[in-house]
């Protein structure tokens, strides 16, 4: 997997109080418990950083590889 992937892994754990390997890439981020309020939290963090990434791109397809994909 990506270096993306890997660090957008773990942001993504931190926010939901698990492990990244509890975090599977290709699995759907709001069946595990990501919710929009957290999903803003990460855009907002990553705008920062420079991308240019809002809610409608992250919601189409909520996992890590397609996440990463994005920020690539």
């Amino acid at each position: 997997m990506s270096e993306t992937a890997v660090r957008l892994r773990e942001q993504i754990a931190e926010l939901l109080f698990v492990e990244p390997d509890e975090l599977g890439f290709d699995e759907d981020l709001v069946e595990a418990g990501l919710d929009s309020i957290r999903v803003m939290t990460l855009i907002e963090r990553w705008q920062q950083d420079g991308h240019k990434i809002g809610f409608p791109d992250l919601v189409e397809k909520p996992t890590i590889s397609a996440w990463a994909e994005l920020l690539a």
